[in-house]
């Protein structure tokens, strides 16, 4: 487990900077940790078990016929 700066979770997500801070306003996206200062970095496994949610969901939906 580690933290990931701003850049990084834009790049393993593919969401950009404002649909992230919509995501977390929405309660729907890990919400990132103080580090100190104005610097905020979010846990890593948490933003793979987001990914893996995601994932989970897309194969989880019915199939249409």
């Amino acid at each position: 487990m580690r933290f990931m700066r701003l850049t990084e979770v834009i790049k393993d997500t593919g969401l950009g900077r404002s649909s992230i801070y919509k995501r977390i306003a929405e309660g729907e996206f890990p919400k990132p940790v103080p580090l100190g200062g104005r610097t905020v970095g979010w846990v890593s496994d948490e933003i793979e078990a987001w990914i893996l949610e995601r994932i989970e969901e897309r194969d989880c939906q019915e199939v249409p016929h």
